[in-house]
């Protein structure tokens, strides 16, 4: 499942309401990026992140 590494970020449901208020399931996804990060043991790893987490400047690219 996508899921944000960091944030834990992931896909949201609920109902789409026309203007007559009918409802229908719908979904939003959350914007993740493919990035190459190093980890704990200074290993290289692909992982999706949040592209709010990317903004923030918190993640160590490879």
């Amino acid at each position: 499942m996508a899921k944000c590494y960091f944030t834990g970020k992931t896909t949201v449901t609920g109902n789409r309401r026309s203007h007559a208020l009918n409802a229908t399931r719908r979904t939003w996804k959350a914007n993740l990026q493919t990035v190459r990060i190093k980890d704990e043991d200074g290993n290289v790893v692909k992982v999706k992140v949040s592209a709010r987490a990317l903004k923030k400047g918190n993640i160590e690219r490879a």
